[in-house]
């Protein structure tokens, strides 16, 4: 078989217009070897050998069906049980095999998919860690959410994360954005999911609540698929690199002022998949997204209670005293940011700051002095100072017996003399 510069030779060679016996000569090669490569070119190439038998050719199924079953098996592994089924031959022929099963397993295609504008956004979380000057570290969270279409990006980092802050950070963006996609797009997050259920997708009900409320539609991406949510998991190396990496962090405030403005001066590069200059794509498809609503969506904690007979309501170790026309009614606290307001069918009712420690009756409203006053409420439990009703009406005390009222006559002792008997004192 003939190298591939000697034939390239042979082509400008006979080209020039030399015979074939010239050009055998001068490239000291068969003039019958000229022949086959001027009269063919397609069998210029490597020619295929015929494939030799190996010792492990029995036995490769089996290695196929162990690497099906786990693809972390080693080809020591392999090599242990292939011994105890016969096979004599050494490691490497084993481990060049086992390389290229695993090799071909790990080698997956994607389709490249583009969204239309205002379609879907994708959010994400990250952690970032700030060295403080006493040698301690915070950690702090990353919100990132990015249009799939334009690729404009809003981020801001959060001190917990929670899902109040979670929901907050999302009325900003889309503040930020100036209207709300579609749809969006979830990783597998514990405030997003709950779990799939007859086939279909579980989202938390403060998450529906937001999703309602805004008008877009909630998705979550396949477990173990980091590549369908590319659009927004890139990004966050970008926001890594580009502004986190050197920035002297002061406060968290003065942070996402920054970051937000280093998301509207990145918008202004020529994005390398799009190749158009993200501000540019963005301003297409901000009038097609959909408008925000006229009201703020409340991102509170909702926590559900009972108001006792003595019209308080337990939360957190402490008693806060509602009023009493709503005792034995079910009402809604919403808890955010130390405050707690009291709700009764949507109308709020009263606000209450949160009270530190445990043990505490909290009345700031005076609910309770509303109560001593209610001359409807104090009929209604004293009944103009008889017992309420199922209750005796008088102070019950010992029955008086029968022969209370009988005279009763007073004799000497030495009377029972007198009639013959005799007096015993025991």
């Amino acid at each position: 078989m003939l190298i591939q510069e000697v034939i390239m030779d042979i082509l400008a060679l006979k080209r020039l217009g030399l015979s074939k016996r010239h050009i055998a000569r001068r490239l000291c090669i068969d003039p019958r070897t000229v022949q086959r490569y001027l009269s063919d070119p397609s069998v210029i190439g490597h020619r295929k050998r015929a494939e030799r038998q190996s010792m492990l050719d029995p036995y490769k199924a089996q290695i196929e069906s162990w690497i099906n079953e786990d693809d972390g098996v080693t080809a020591r592994w392999i090599l242990c049980r292939l011994a105890s089924l016969g096979y004599s031959g050494g490691y490497e022929r084993v481990k060049l095999f086992v390389r290229s099963l695993k090799r071909e397993r790990s080698r997956v295609a994607f389709e490249r998919f583009e969204t239309m504008p205002a379609q879907q956004a994708q959010v994400d979380f990250a952690e970032f860690v700030v060295d403080r000057s006493d040698g301690t570290q915070r950690k702090y969270f990353l919100f990132v959410m990015v249009l799939g279409y334009s690729r404009m990006l809003y981020a801001e980092l959060l001190e917990r994360c929670d899902l109040v802050s979670f929901l907050d950070a999302h009325i900003r963006a889309f503040e930020f954005f100036g209207g709300v996609p579609l749809e969006m797009l979830y990783d597998r997050m514990k405030n997003v999911y709950i779990r799939r259920v007859a086939g279909k997708h579980v989202f938390s009900e403060a998450l529906v609540s937001l999703a309602m409320h805004y008008g877009f539609t909630p998705h979550v991406a396949p477990a173990y698929a980091p590549w369908v949510k590319g659009k927004v998991e890139r990004p966050i190396q970008f926001v890594r690199e580009s502004f986190w990496r050197c920035y002297g962090f002061v406060s968290l405030e003065r942070t996402n002022l920054d970051v937000l403005a280093w998301s509207r001066q990145s918008a202004q590069r020529v994005h390398g998949t799009t190749q158009e200059q993200v501000c540019m794509r963005f301003e297409k498809e901000k009038p097609l997204l959909s408008p925000l609503p006229a009201t703020t969506f409340d991102t509170s904690y909702r926590i559900f209670r009972k108001v006792h007979k003595d019209c308080t309501i337990c939360f957190d170790g402490n008693r806060y005293v509602a009023p009493h026309e709503l005792v034995g009614a079910a009402v809604v606290l919403r808890v955010k940011n130390g405050m707690i307001r009291l709700f009764s069918d949507e109308n709020l009712i009263a606000e209450y700051t949160a009270a530190d420690g445990r043990g505490h009756i909290c009345d700031p409203h005076g609910f309770y002095n509303r109560l001593r006053h209610d001359r409807e409420m104090n009929k209604r439990k004293y009944a103009n100072g008889k017992r309420l009703k199922g209750r005796a009406r008088y102070t019950i005390s010992p029955s008086v017996p029968s022969y209370a009222a009988m005279a009763v006559e007073h004799r000497r002792m030495d009377t029972y003399s007198l009639i013959g008997g005799e007096v015993t004192y025991e």
